[in-house]
């Protein structure tokens, strides 16, 4: 039996991909989160109300669906129901998390993997015109930036936001900023355009190169999106077959009735099925899952997307270019809730700390994220943390053992094997520092 053990960059948080080989045959590969982080226990014991502000701290880059996700936990179990116009903020935070989040997979990420480098940052002459690179890395991270300017201005900073709050948000926007914002936007939306436009040519031609999409077998689809456009501060679960038909919908707290959690002894992450089957996450369950994105550039992309590969999709480096698809429309709906006024009203309405169990849910750009909270005298007495990632676990095995069936043989290794693992990994856009919790 030989080992092969695959380092992995690139991506958030830190594993790495170990597969089996016998007689020239992949027995096993495994996706291995070699971090142990704990944070559920550090919880215990905290009040409530300072959850917001905590939880944030689970990740750099998925501080905003934790912030949201956790003000919504409490709300559950206070009984509050937010005004609409904090809502209507929430959302436009959590828009601006995917800018940042997309725009990162995409072009910083994944696109050195379309063109063979190992960053957009270091190409050597061979592989781009150094003009072309500077122009590309400089665009790529204007339109990041946006994401982070989203961020600050909806959630009153970036990293660690600290608007919303238990019964709303802390204030509206203000019209001046909130139209500076705007027209930032406007003006780098063309620029988001042109760099996925550039991305899915890359992509055709990486798909010509190397001669597959990846894992293309049919798999089950979760996501909380909404049927006839997306949503992200959403309220309910849905599950699609491989066929494209729904198969369940379901609210936060009835997730175990749905789901199978099952951890491993080789990874700090866990593994979680539908009916014991291979589910998938991320940018292309929601795309599979809406009927359409509703602003008029991200439908054309998405119509282009399904023309070329139908609905549902199953190859998984089609998550980059659904990511591309949300990048696009994020701008897009960004730009008209921006376009309305969002300080008009009371933000935020009064409540009583209560004990009791509570459920809350945002649609990460990793998939659906719940947490999960026990309050006993005004005081944490357990927190779950539901990770996206944990739903993708399965299909990222799956699709290693398939790269690893492509390319090792009883001839030998093909050395584009450890391009291939990383092209796996990257397409599920994994975040391991929340998946070790």
């Amino acid at each position: 039996m030989t080992t092969l053990r695959f380092p992995l960059s690139r991506i958030e948080g830190h594993a790495r991909v170990e597969m089996e080989v016998l007689d020239g045959k992949v027995v096993s590969a495994q996706f291995q989160a070699i971090e142990m982080r704990g944070f559920r226990y550090f919880m215990l014991g905290t009040p409530a109300e300072q959850m917001p502000v905590i939880v944030p701290r689970i990740c750099g880059v998925c501080s905003t669906a934790h912030h949201v996700a956790s003000v919504k936990a409490l709300e559950d179990i206070f009984e509050v129901e937010p005004p609409q116009l904090a809502n209507d903020i929430r959302e436009l935070l959590l828009l601006g998390q995917l800018i940042q989040n997309q725009a990162t997979s995409l072009f910083i990420f994944t696109m050195p993997d379309r063109v063979g480098a190992s960053s957009i940052f270091h190409m050597d002459e061979s592989e781009a015109d150094p003009e072309q690179q500077l122009s590309l890395a400089q665009r790529a991270l204007k339109v990041r930036q946006m994401g982070t300017k989203l961020i600050t201005l909806a959630g009153g900073q970036f990293i660690h936001p600290i608007k919303a709050v238990v019964g709303g948000v802390t204030s509206g926007i203000k019209k001046e900023p909130a139209e500076q914002m705007l027209a930032e936007l406007q003006e780098i939306l063309p620029i988001a355009c042109t760099l996925f436009d550039e991305y899915w040519e890359m992509s055709m031609a990486m798909r010509e190169r190397i001669g597959t999409w990846g894992d293309d077998q049919p798999a089950y689809y979760i996501a909380s999106t909404g049927r006839n456009r997306p949503a992200f501060n959403s309220q309910e679960i849905r599950v699609l077959g491989p066929n494209g038909t729904e198969r369940a919908s379901f609210p936060p707290r009835l997730f175990r009735n749905y789901l199978s959690y099952e951890e491993t002894e080789y990874s700090y992450a866990g593994q979680s099925s539908y009916e014991g089957q291979v589910m998938r996450a991320n940018s292309l369950a929601r795309i599979n899952l809406a009927l359409a994105m509703g602003t008029p550039l991200a439908d054309g992309y998405m119509q282009k997307l399904n023309q070329s590969f139908g609905k549902p999709a199953h190859p998984i480096l089609l998550f980059d270019l659904c990511r591309g698809i949300e990048l696009v429309y994020a701008f897009e709906r960004a730009i008209e809730m921006l376009s309305n006024d969002l300080d008009y009203e009371d933000t935020a309405v009064p409540y009583s700390v209560k004990d009791g169990e509570g459920f809350g849910l945002v649609e990460a750009p990793r998939g659906p994220l719940i947490h999960h909270y026990k309050v006993k005298d005004g005081l944490i007495e357990d927190a779950e943390f539901i990770i996206p990632t944990t739903h993708n676990m399965l299909a990222i095995e799956r699709a290693l053992k398939v790269a690893g069936e492509r390319y090792v043989s009883p001839q030998g290794i093909n050395l584009e094997l450890e391009k291939a693992v990383g092209r796996v990994v990257r397409a599920f856009d994994p975040c391991i520092a929340c998946a070790t919790q």
